[in-house]
């Protein structure tokens, strides 16, 4: 997946929230404003600020670890991470 285009600045918080559930590093690397060869260095040596998944010769990185280092929650006001019963979601 290319990451969206918002004119070499990290990306916004609409663009963030808007993202699948598994992201390329390039993308992660995008929003976190970190530059591609040092993103993809600190994820070879395990040392990428959220968690990153191997994938053959692919870097993915879960969507919701980056939206909670960021900072960032859902609309409800709940954790984007968190259970949804908790943020209210399922409530009857």
């Amino acid at each position: 997946m290319a990451a969206p285009s918002s004119g070499g600045r990290g990306l916004t918080g609409e663009e963030l929230l808007a993202l699948p559930a598994v992201i390329d590093l390039d993308t992660a690397n995008k929003a976190l404003m970190i530059g591609r060869s040092t993103g993809y260095g600190l994820a070879r040596q395990g040392d990428y600020p959220v968690r990153v998944l191997r994938l053959g010769n692919a870097y993915r990185v879960p969507t919701a670890e980056l939206l909670k280092l960021l900072g960032l929650e859902t609309e409800g006001g709940g954790d984007v991470t968190g259970d949804r019963a908790e943020s209210g979601a399922l409530a009857a």
